[in-house]
């Protein structure tokens, strides 16, 4: 119960930040992430912009996958864990969009994604054989799931044809990556067809960027 209550606390931060930005645009436009002003020395967007949205439709889904992983990830490592890996993942998915923007001073990007996505894989590595319920119907093992989206994340990346923010997603996913397997380095004997799996999306982005394909 005590748990259920840290993590509804914080699906309301996330809602009252975001109704907040929904109805005052001075205060959206000031805690957004926004190149040009973390470059200058803004840095608390780095945090801030992970608790505003875009709309209520990506607040909902944001806060409904969150609500839907978290219990996952908490039953397991427990509440302070999980939030260790929620900020981390959030920060390492703003510092991952950081560097692939840097010069793009009036790249602009809001949601708890970068987080979320972080919870998601750290419970896709410690129960790579639950089901994830893609549009709510079709059952699709979290392993699969986990690699096909970091390959869609990618391509995202490159593609650069929509407003997802994709690298966020994937800096997302590292944190949550590398923090649950350093949390649990058994899993790397345990799961490792999971763990290389799951890597190798991350070590191709990487190779990709050193050979600036990306």
């Amino acid at each position: 119960m005590e748990n259920n209550l840290f993590l509804l606390a914080l699906i309301g931060a996330n809602v009252l930040f975001s109704w907040k930005g929904f109805e005052d645009e001075s205060f959206f436009r000031k805690y957004e992430f926004h190149i040009g002003s973390i470059k200058s020395g803004e840095q608390i967007r780095m945090i801030t912009s992970g608790f505003l949205h875009g709309d209520i439709a990506h607040l909902a889904f944001n806060m409904i996958a969150l609500y839907s992983f978290a219990q996952v990830v908490i039953s397991y490592f427990g509440t302070l864990t999980f939030f260790l890996i929620y900020f981390a993942s959030l920060i390492v998915g703003n510092l991952l969009t950081l560097y692939f923007h840097k010069n793009e001073y009036n790249y602009r990007a809001v949601g708890a994604s970068g987080a979320v996505t972080g919870i998601i894989y750290a419970a896709i590595l410690l129960f790579p054989d639950m089901n994830i319920y893609l549009f709510f119907a079709i059952p699709i093992k979290s392993y699969i799931f986990g690699f096909l989206y970091l390959m869609y994340s990618i391509y995202g990346m490159k593609a650069k044809n929509d407003n997802i923010g994709h690298t966020a997603h994937f800096g997302g996913a590292i944190a949550g990556y590398v923090f649950t397997i350093a949390k649990v380095p058994e899993l790397v004997s345990q799961s490792s067809f999971i763990v290389i799996l799951l890597g190798i999306p991350i070590i191709l982005l990487f190779i990709m960027a050193y050979r600036e394909k990306i």
